[in-house]
């Protein structure tokens, strides 16, 4: 044809607000790419968006970057646009972008617009919780809570707070996989169709003279993206987004090295729900840019972007125009890190908490354990009076991991019993193998890995132990000796699998969550090189 073909892939849909302004956003990448010399073609892509797809988004992320590579391979693709931005989009796609080895840009979806509620800001994910838990004491009506949705919820676009979307395009921005300053554009912007069509224009320079993101990432960029997730005070979700990708890239990045990055990197982004604003104001106080400029000491400024230049060419000139949004190194938003990662007996592979949305006299504590099996078990015994729950007690739910649920929803935000709400409580220490969406909040430990369904230690807790969590010193035990809990595993058996389809082929072959939760079968190794005579 005499002009490179550039691949926008695309993850609208009609029953994800996050992606439903995607069909006309892949119209300006499209328009951007044939201006510059280029030839579009559009490629429908699962959407994955997080409210409506049953039983959870994880299950199918890998699928989602299954697809990708595939279509980037089965088609005559020179480069590619990877549009979407809801939680599972952005991994999913990046991760099938770097197993297919084609240069590749990403489109961040956008956040949706601030809400309000009766004069307070509310925004998406975090406030349902909340005002969920006032209507269980009472305190909100029927008619309350229909009124609060759409005053939550008032564009297309991603969640409007700090959660997994913001985190993980937060992050991929950070690793130089986006146009500068993209991942905080409001979905309803007039600068967000500029930028998609500004990144439309890249993707025919990367199918001339780039390379693949596969190519590009290093053990820099990682570390540079655990940077940006603690100063953003990001959802944990990304311990488990940025392993894969990493993995992908054929870079060996544990928990550990996450931990590593970020350490003494504040919280600066006062945004919800570690702080008080939104996405928009910290799109108009400076953005990513001017969030990093503030980081230089903790990041690695000589790594280099899909468009050639280096991080620290991209943050040069940024500014902050509020100091309130987006903190002063002497002036975080708390004093508690964005991301932990808790080992010990119960959590042998490590489990992770997010401390600058939790409870400060919680961070060290010892309880009883109250344990369920399963979400089910859960929500049909933890309202149940002869439980006894009290406020020092720790709820354990298991059966939520990868392989136990499956496909690890998130689960981990576990509800608080009814009275305990009716007396004020709002929050406990909550134990699981699941995971917890990036717009809610509380003394969550997620992701104990092993998880209960391959017979982790969480499989072998019984209610009345004992348990103890020091946050501060990044240990989580379960005070039962070695000889009882031996006896316990000799008991134990295993959760039926499921028998057909996607769902079997998934418990057959993921990983557990410290390594990411991709398949067995798409680790990166020369041996399985795509035969040139298929692709």
């Amino acid at each position: 044809m005499g002009r490179p073909v550039i691949g926008v892939l695309n993850t609208h849909s009609d029953l994800a607000t996050c992606h439903q302004h995607l069909k006309q956003r892949a119209e300006d990448v499209k328009r951007g790419v044939m201006l510059a010399g280029g030839f579009p073609v559009e490629l429908p892509t699962f959407s994955l968006g997080e409210v409506m797809v049953k039983p959870t988004t994880m299950l199918y992320r890998n699928f989602l970057a299954m697809e990708v590579e595939e279509l980037l391979r089965a088609h005559p693709i020179d480069a590619a646009v990877l549009m979407g931005g809801c939680d599972k989009t952005t991994p999913g796609l990046i991760m099938g972008a770097i197993s297919a080895g084609i240069p590749s840009i990403f489109v961040p979806a956008g956040p949706m617009v601030g809400g309000s509620f009766r004069g307070r800001k509310v925004g998406a994910g975090t406030h349902t919780r909340e005002y969920w838990d006032e209507r269980k004491a009472g305190n909100l009506s029927d008619q309350d809570w229909l009124d609060l949705e759409p005053a939550m919820t008032r564009s297309a676009g991603t969640c409007q707070t700090m959660g997994t979307a913001s985190t993980m395009t937060s992050l991929v921005e950070a690793m130089g996989l986006t146009l500068p300053g993209a991942s905080s554009i409001p979905a309803v912007h007039a600068d967000h169709p500029r930028m998609a069509a500004d990144a439309g224009a890249l993707a025919v320079q990367l199918a001339d003279n780039g390379i693949s993101i596969g190519e590009l990432l290093t053990r820099t960029h990682f570390e540079n993206a655990c940077v940006a997730l603690m100063a953003l005070g990001g959802s944990t979700n990304a311990a488990v987004h940025l392993i894969a990708m990493a993995r992908r890239a054929g870079v060996d990045f544990t928990l550990a090295d996450m931990a590593r990055a970020g350490q003494g990197v504040p919280v600066l982004a006062d945004i919800f729900p570690s702080g008080e604003y939104f996405m928009g104001d910290f799109h108009d106080a400076g953005g990513l840019r001017g969030l990093m400029s503030r980081l230089s000491d903790w990041l690695k400024l000589d790594a280099r972007t899909v468009a050639g230049s280096t991080l620290g060419d991209v943050i040069e000139g940024a500014m902050v125009w509020n100091d309130t949004i987006i903190r002063p190194l002497d002036r975080p938003v708390t004093d508690r890190p964005a991301f932990s990662v808790l080992t010990g007996n119960l959590a042998p592979e490590g489990a992770v908490m997010k401390p600058s949305s939790a409870s400060p006299e919680l961070m060290v504590h010892e309880g009883r354990a109250v344990v369920f099996d399963s979400a089910r078990d859960m929500n049909e015994r933890l309202n149940d009076p002869a439980l006894k729950i009290g406020k020092d007690d720790i709820l354990v739910l298991r059966g939520g991991g990868p392989v136990g649920a499956p496909g690890m929803p998130e689960w981990g935000n576990l509800a608080i019993p009814d009275a305990l709400l009716k007396e004020g409580v709002r929050d406990m220490v909550r134990i699981s193998d699941a995971r917890m969406s990036g717009t809610h909040y509380g003394t969550c430990i997620l992701h104990v890995s092993p998880e209960s369904a391959v017979c982790g230690p969480l499989a072998l807790v019984r209610t009345g132990d004992r348990i103890a969590l020091d946050a501060n010193a990044g240990t989580l035990e379960l005070k039962v000796d070695a000889q009882e809990l031996s006896r316990r595993q000799a008991d134990w058996r295993p959760p039926a699998s499921p028998a057909r389809g996607w769902a079997k082929l998934y418990v057959e072959h993921v990983g557990q969550a410290h390594e990411g939760c991709d398949f067995d079968f798409l680790a990166p190794d020369e041996t399985t090189t795509p035969d040139p005579e298929i692709y």
